[in-house]
């Protein structure tokens, strides 16, 4: 028994690096779980996949509603352990084409904390190569402020159902003049982890650019950036607490064992029309109302403060290597489609020039899913010149798992692709000013690419 109890304790340790940690190794275990991609080809197929998630003997992944699955179209689920011979069995008497794309998804999650550091997280500065729980990220945005007082403020949006305060960082110089801003937030689901990361890398970027090329600070005159690294901190908090695999919010449901909501199914546009549900027991639960939830209200009520100010509204999420632009609940489009269109392939070739990564660009509703309530599409119909939806890395083996030694690649490429897009609606907005953005996003993309050219001579 002693013995055991080490392993476990020293399994514990190699995953996490300090003892705070630790009760990361409490989580809900996925042993025997297996991440399944299905192509049906007829309607029976897909009535029968429909009735597998309406069952509960499979969690769709990809679409994340039954309403999204159609003839043709892959599919990606997760199948219990317990679930696992019974739903096999049935997809082979059926001739239901599928592929394993993880025999164990347990795997998948000890092997998420991979990567080249190998130094206990008390002991080193904050890695930009590492996932940290909510509570490195407080101290991280704190640094951040202090390291950079003329340059970054950070502010209290509001708070959670569980009371945690909601900051986010503004990095601005100050000018007289007024100035538009860029706006970003990352983790609206909880188990996205690497879009957390790409915030935090951000940051770093813009910070970093700023101090080494001072000559580019005319940029600065112009537009100030807000960032929110997580918006849905009690489901990420969750997420490395309790159940990793956890996407929505924390808050209760009446009459009900169920709780949480999904927090980009809760926002004004066309709230729960489609592609959301009224249950609160599933994943895409729209909640009892739009901006019901204290999270969805305090950026919403934010972002209408300063409707006529914001340039640009980026929302970073994964997996599935798109960028999307609205709208998901119809088929319509934005009066400027083809713009945005346009920018958004831009920054996907970006983007592939840096490691070779293939991005989609589209509505949601044409290249992914129907849904309604989300962030993009709310922030468009506010009158938003540019909303983008981010979904970052990865598309294959390890979707919400994807292990640390790919994050530096996933932010590199994606920050490409985010600079290609604010450059866009910098140089749009203020054409007198266009060789300072550009010398800035250059200078960002340069050392990107060197970066690249280096790690790979080594």
């Amino acid at each position: 028994m002693f013995t055991e109890v080490m392993r476990w304790w020293l399994r514990c340790v190699s995953i996490l690096g300090i003892f705070p940690l630790i009760t990361n190794c409490f989580q809900t275990q996925y042993n025997g779980d297996q991440i399944l991609q299905l192509i049906p080809a007829d309607s029976n197929h897909v009535e029968f996949l429909k009735q597998l998630a309406e069952e509960g003997q499979v969690d769709l992944w990809r679409p994340q509603s039954s309403e999204g699955i159609y003839p043709g179209v892959e599919v990606d689920v997760r199948i219990p352990a317990s679930a696992v011979g019974e739903v096999r069995s049935e997809l082979k008497k059926r001739a239901l084409q599928h592929k394993v794309l993880a025999e164990n998804i347990q795997d998948l999650l000890d092997g998420q904390f991979r990567s080249n550091n190998k130094l206990p997280r008390s002991i080193r500065g904050h890695s930009y190569t590492k996932y940290h729980p909510m509570a490195e990220i407080y101290s991280w945005m704190e640094q951040i402020k202090e390291n950079y007082k003329h340059l970054v403020s950070k502010h209290l949006l509001g708070s959670t159902y569980q009371n945690r305060p909601m900051y986010y960082l503004k990095i601005s110089r100050q000018s007289d003049k007024p100035k538009k801003i860029i706006w970003m937030d990352c983790g609206i689901h909880a188990r996205e982890w690497i879009a957390p990361a790409f915030c935090q890398w951000f940051v770093k970027e813009v910070l970093e650019t700023y101090t080494a090329d001072p000559k580019t600070d005319r940029f600065f005159e112009n537009i100030d950036f807000y960032v929110l690294p997580v918006l849905n901190i009690d489901g990420y908090i969750y997420s490395w607490t309790k159940e990793r695999l956890w996407r929505k919010s924390m808050s209760p449901c009446f009459n009900t064992t169920c709780f949480g909501t999904d927090l980009n199914r809760n926002f004004d546009a066309q709230w729960c029309s489609i592609g959301a549900s009224r249950n609160c027991c599933s994943n895409i639960y729209c909640g009892s109302a739009p901006e019901s939830e204290p999270e969805t209200r305090a950026v919403a009520d934010f972002l209408r403060r300063h409707r006529s100010d914001i340039l640009c509204f980026l929302t970073i999420h994964s997996y599935s290597q798109l960028i999307l632009t609205p709208y998901g609940y119809t088929n319509s489009t934005v009066s400027n489609h083809e713009e945005m269109m346009r920018v958004g392939r831009k920054a996907a070739t970006a983007l592939m020039q840096v490691h070779g990564t293939k991005y989609k660009v589209g509505p949601s509703s044409w290249i992914l899913y129907y849904s309604s309530g989300s962030s993009r599409d709310w922030a468009a119909d506010l009158g938003f010149k540019f909303s983008y939806t981010f979904e970052l890395r990865d598309n294959g083996t390890y979707k919400f798992l994807l292990p640390e030694d790919q994050i530096q690649p996933c932010c590199e490429e994606t920050m490409a692709a985010v600079t290609t897009i604010i450059e866009h609606t910098h140089e749009k907005h203020f054409q007198n000013s266009t060789p300072g953005v550009v010398a800035l996003w250059l200078y960002v993309l340069s050392s990107c690419l060197l970066n690249v050219y280096f790690i790979n001579l080594s």
